[in-house]
């Protein structure tokens, strides 16, 4: 089952997150969020764009988000998405669920374009986002360090959809929308 996060996801969003960021690159974050800085960050994403979990058999298995991609207005279709799958539950199916959910309700809200940012090398982010129609657009070359070694960071683009103009101000997810 695939829904918005509430602030009760804030504890195993975490339990999935801080694993990440303690012991990989995957996230150039260096110290684990707190609950209470989870919950922070799915409040102040929600109402304005989606954020996701996806729950197996009642556990928490993969969260998804989007987040504005920079603050000066004219920017304010094109979004940054991610994705963060348990370790259990990698290569099932978690990741391609929440990001098909995710896109889909970005789409209905009016945004036009979704950017995903990768620490390289990760094969099977890359896989997942090519598969899912993203193109890779640039490497930043060594633009983080972590875990004592330099890493590039891929950008990759995936247009959600045709540009009107002039263009109508993204709908907030509140605003009677199903994210399915």
């Amino acid at each position: 089952m695939i829904r918005l996060a509430t602030a009760t996801d804030a504890e195993p969003v975490r339990a999935i997150y801080a694993p990440i960021v303690r012991d990989t690159a995957l996230s150039l974050e260096t110290d684990a969020p707190t609950v209470e800085e989870m919950v922070r960050r799915i409040e102040s994403t929600l109402p304005q764009l989606p954020w996701l979990v996806e729950e197996r058999e009642g556990v928490v298995a993969g969260f998804a988000y989007a987040a504005p991609f920079r603050s000066r207005p004219g920017y304010r279709w094109t979004v940054e998405v991610s994705v963060y799958v348990h370790e259990a539950h990698r290569r099932r199916g978690v990741a391609r669920g929440l990001y098909g959910v995710l896109l889909n309700c970005l789409r209905e809200q009016g945004y036009r374009m979704a950017l995903a940012v990768l620490t390289l090398p990760n094969r099977p982010s890359v896989r997942l986002h090519e598969q899912l129609g993203f193109t890779a657009v640039g490497i930043f070359h060594n633009t983080g360090h972590k875990l004592g070694q330099w890493h590039d960071t891929g950008w990759w683009e995936l247009s959600l959809g045709t540009l009107p103009d002039p263009p109508s101000p993204p709908r907030p997810v509140t605003a009677g929308l199903i994210c399915r």
